[in-house]
């Protein structure tokens, strides 16, 4: 019961993040654009990472198909991980803090999210496969 809660919250505060941080790249677009340019990334990734981020919330939240559902989980890993690097690399450490959050909340759902979905992600072990099998 626990995991479930956990589950929904800490997936609920992943796709706030990422939907906010998508309205964000909207109604700030020129900040935004200058902000990816320091870091050394083409202005034109602005509307596609505004697409990507929200049907990734989309597949995660609406679980059409598990397969989408986990691809869109590591899509959203690659992109946080490769935010908090790209920050990093530039010596704005303090910059990272909001993708290390997310990966922390991706990890979070991620791990708990067989506990409170009806169909269950075949990507993670569950606690029957972690047991030794007695003969």
């Amino acid at each position: 019961m626990i995991e479930n809660y956990f589950y929904w919250i800490s997936t609920a505060l992943l796709c706030l993040l990422y939907v906010a941080s998508a309205v964000m790249y909207i109604t700030k677009s020129s900040w935004v654009r200058q902000a990816l340019a320091d870091l050394g990334y083409p202005e034109y990734l602005v509307p596609i990472l505004i697409a990507v981020k929200l049907l990734a919330v989309a597949a995660i939240l609406s679980r059409v198909n598990v397969q989408l559902s986990d691809l869109a989980y590591a899509g959203m890993f690659f992109h946080l991980l490769l935010a908090a690097s790209a920050h990093v690399n530039v010596r704005k450490a303090s910059a990272a803090a909001p993708a290390a959050v997310g990966l922390v909340l991706l990890i979070a759902s991620f791990v708990t999210q067989n506990a409170a979905r009806d169909i269950p992600s075949p990507n993670i072990p569950t606690a029957a496969a972690k047991q030794p099998k007695l003969n």
